[in-house]
Formats: C-alpha cells, sequence, structure tokens
C-alpha cells in the first residue's frame, strides 16, 4: 500500500504520481477527452444489440419495401437508422466532455487544489501525462459519514497493463485515510466494464445504480455507484 505524507509525489519504476501542475492542464484536457471518446464505439455497439435496437433495424425497412417494393429505399433506410444510432450514442459522452471542461475541468488548481480535503494528480512516464485522477469531498454524505468521491480517473489505452489505474486509485485511497474520511465513492457505467473491475477487485462493492437521463434509460445504460469503507474509519 502507498504510504504518502504530502501527497505530492510517488514512483513507481517507469513512471511516477505527483500532484497536478497548472502546466499540465492541456495533457491532462486531452487525457480526459480520449478517455471519454473511447467510450462512443462501446455504446454503439450496446445499443445495436438491444432487442428494441434489432427489431427497429428489421421492421422499418421490411415496411418500406412492403409500401414502396424498393430494396434501395430499404437499404438506405438501413443506413439512416445506423447513422442516427451512432450520433445518438455520441452525444451524451460529448455532452458530458463540454460540461467538465467548462466546471471542474476549467481551472483544476481552484476545484481540487485550493482547499484541504481535495487534490488532483498525475502520472507521468517520460515527461508526459499517462493518467490522472481527483478527489472532492462529498457535500451532503449520510449521517456519521465523512465521504471524498474519486473523479475523473483515466489512463490512455497505450499506457495500460502496468498497474497504473490501480495505483491513481490507491494513491486516493491512502490521501483519504490520511484526510480521515470514511469512505470513497464514484460512479461509473455498465459500459466502463473494464473500470468496474477494477473497482470491485480493490474492494469496492456496489451500494446502487440509476440512470442519468431518458436517454440513458432507454438503451439500458445505468450509472453504477460504488463505495469503499476505509478500515480505518
Amino acid at each position: 500500500m502507498l504510504r504518502l505524507e504530502t501527497q505530492k509525489e510517488v514512483s513507481h519504476g517507469s513512471y511516477h504520481i505527483r500532484q497536478y501542475q497548472d502546466s499540465d492542464h492541456k495533457s491532462v484536457l486531452d487525457v480526459f477527452t480520449r478517455g471519454m471518446e473511447e467510450h462512443i464505439p462501446r455504446t454503439f455497439r450496446h445499443v445495436l444489440m438491444l432487442p428494441r435496437t434489432l427489431l427497429l433495424l428489421l421492421g422499418v425497412p421490411l415496411a418500406m419495401v412492403l409500401v414502396s417494393g424498393s430494396w434501395l429505399l430499404a437499404l438506405m433506410c438501413i443506413f439512416s437508422l445506423l447513422l442516427l444510432l451512432q450520433l445518438l450514442a455520441r452525444q451524451p459522452w460529448k455532452e458530458y466532455v463540454a460540461k467538465c471542461l467548462h466546471t471542474d475541468l476549467a481551472d483544476i488548481t481552484k476545484s481540487y487544489l485550493s482547499a484541504r480535503g481535495s487534490c488532483f494528480w498525475v502520472a507521468e512516464s517520460g515527461g508526459q501525462v499517462v493518467g490522472m485522477v481527483g478527489c472532492l469531498p462529498v457535500k451532503d454524505p449520510p449521517l456519521g459519514r465523512k465521504q471524498l468521491e474519486l473523479l475523473h480517473l483515466s489512463v490512455p489505452s497505450q499506457h495500460r497493463g502496468q498497474g497504473l489505474a490501480k495505483a491513481l486509485v490507491r494513491t486516493v485511497l491512502q490521501f483519504a485515510r490520511d484526510q480521515g474520511y470514511s469512505d470513497l465513492v464514484l460512479t461509473t457505467s455498465v459500459i466502463q466494464q473494464g473500470a468496474v473491475s477494477l473497482y470491485l477487485s480493490m474492494g469496492f462493492w456496489r451500494t446502487g445504480q440509476y440512470f442519468m437521463s431518458m436517454f440513458w434509460r432507454l438503451v439500458d445504460i445505468p450509472i453504477i455507484q460504488l463505495k469503499y469503507s476505509l478500515p480505518s474509519a
């Protein structure tokens, strides 16, 4: 287990984790944006496999053939439906990125480093930012609990498989212990199966789920709530 007194820097051989600096801003936004965009094709594939989507892709073109007698129109209809579904799968992730870039990630120092009890780290390798994670206090925790929320864990695909994501989570866990938090909480989605598996393997457990919008409910993609209760609490 990592042990940080100042929570500023820790080495892991091929990379090291340190506290965010303003000069990292552009790199952090790039890692975050590319990480979120990775979920678009997964969301599209998930939507395609839904029974209601398959029914739509088969039923509408078939109706077109029965009405018009044209297989060309039916093929054009299928193509148009696929394009529409792809746009629908893309839009929520694009909106989430835009929201974050205009709120907490617009000024990371102000959002995460200006007060005690919150922090933001980057993982660096070869002078490049290859991972990121932040945490903020939960504003209205359950009675008697002091909770910290893990946010924006991201590691580019070419740097995965080195234990980097796990090291970033451990850094947040140690920070939570040092700051006297009783729980570390987070939310993710069923689309992010790699992240879900990582958290569960580290001792988090599911506490609930909800749909972020009507679109997520329609395509059956719930947001999963996870929690890690700190042994020292």
